[in-house]
């Protein structure tokens, strides 16, 4: 795999390493499958065509991310990869598993054309097909369990119409990476309308009363420097040369103003009412404050840990909250004063399944296989049961 990526190192020290396969490996690995499995193997060449109409193509594709090392946890190092990928036998992406091994989406593609994904699914949800016209543009989106939309392509406009038979027609002006929607027809009858300046960057939108709200974008960073309503009244927004935020006026005249150091930190805000907080780190590497003062002089300090998990927080009166987290960054208990503390469980997949107290006392949570909460079990035993249709909403 020479020239290609293989490992990563974030900032926080931790080692990814990326698990690269050829053409020729996943060939190899779907017949070792369909022997071990007892079914005959299916057509996998070992070759994919040197170039496609997206361009080169060295049918090299990342299968997997392991963590391999992890400052925190040297010795408590997954078993299994974060995520795994699954390809076609012409390299197109097929399916992605969790860590758990759970496969979370999978994804159907055209037999004609190369790449075209004509069918999407997440974990057990129901299947989203997609049909396309001679231009490769969507014509059809069909949801067996949900609206279905159809769409109608002309030179200026594009009609969305749904499978209760609302439409919708979108106006756009411009070509290519400038094209914009310029007026909305809403199903309801109402129109909505933007303007754009000749870059693309939104100027007006006019609501369906007529109102018009203006945006001004600085010329050269295209940050807002103004916004008026449509009563004619104005904000005013400025800006240091890294594009932070250094002030704001409202219409009432009221301003708010943030400084930075020279890490382009925030240090000092002050609100509208002039009462002026403060912002203090510990670390030059942080961006993550480990105090804060406000006008009052009450002080609040916070730690953090190197992957920017909060350890503990001491307000003003100097009660101390401690938190701890897992290996995956998920909060797994929660340490208040007088020995007071909540524990926190969860599954291979990262779901919360179980909340428990200093005294014991046990809250349990259930899942469906798509991941959606069906049971809340309390301490006492009593069940809270929620039933959901196929495309996850509460029954």
């Amino acid at each position: 795999f020479s020239g290609e990526i293989t490992g990563v190192t974030d900032g926080a020290g931790r080692h990814f390493r990326l698990v690269l396969t050829t053409q020729a490996q996943r060939a190899e690995e779907a017949r070792q499958q369909a022997i071990s499995g007892g079914t005959e193997p299916s057509a996998f060449p070992d070759t994919l065509p040197g170039y496609t109409e997206y361009g080169r193509d060295n049918g090299i594709r990342l299968s997997a991310v392991w963590l391999t090392h992890d400052p925190e946890y040297p010795e408590n190092l997954p078993a299994a990869p974060l995520v795994r990928y699954g390809w076609t036998p012409r390299g197109e992406l097929a399916a992605v598993y969790d860590r758990s091994n759970t496969q979370v989406r999978s994804f159907t593609y055209d037999d004609k054309y190369r790449g075209r994904m004509v069918a999407h699914r997440h974990t057990s949800r129901p299947e989203i097909r997609y049909r396309y016209d001679s231009d490769g543009r969507v014509t059809e989106q069909l949801n067996p369990a949900g609206l279905s939309y159809t769409y109608q392509y002309e030179k200026d406009h594009i009609t969305i119409t749904d499978s209760l038979d609302r439409r919708e027609v979108l106006h756009t002006q411009g070509e290519a990476g400038l094209k914009r929607v310029v007026k909305k027809e809403h199903a309801d009858g109402s129109v909505t309308q933007s303007q754009f300046d000749a870059v693309g960057r939104l100027r007006t939108q006019t609501d369906a009363a007529g109102r018009t709200t203006e945006y001004s974008p600085d010329v050269v960073t295209g940050l807002i420097t103004r916004i008026t309503t449509p009563d004619g009244r104005a904000s005013a927004f400025y800006y240091n040369h890294h594009s932070q935020l250094t002030s704001a006026t409202g219409p009432d005249g009221l301003e708010i103003r943030r400084e930075y150091d020279e890490l382009g930190r925030l240090i000092q805000e002050t609100a509208p009412d002039g009462d002026i907080t403060r912002y203090r780190y510990d670390n030059p590497h942080s961006d993550l404050p480990c105090a804060t003062e406000d006008a009052t002089g009450s002080r609040k300090t916070m730690t953090w840990s190197r992957y920017a998990q909060l350890l503990s927080f001491t307000d003003c009166s100097g009660y101390v909250t401690r938190y701890d987290h897992d290996r995956f960054g998920q909060m797994t208990a929660v340490h208040r004063e007088e020995g007071l503390s909540q524990y926190h469980a969860y599954d291979s997949r990262g779901q919360l399944i179980a909340v428990k107290d200093t005294q014991g006392h046990e809250t349990r949570y259930e899942y469906n296989i798509a991941g959606d909460l069906t049971a809340v079990i309390a301490p006492d035993g009593s069940r809270n049961g929620t039933q959901y249709d196929a495309w996850g909403k509460a029954v």
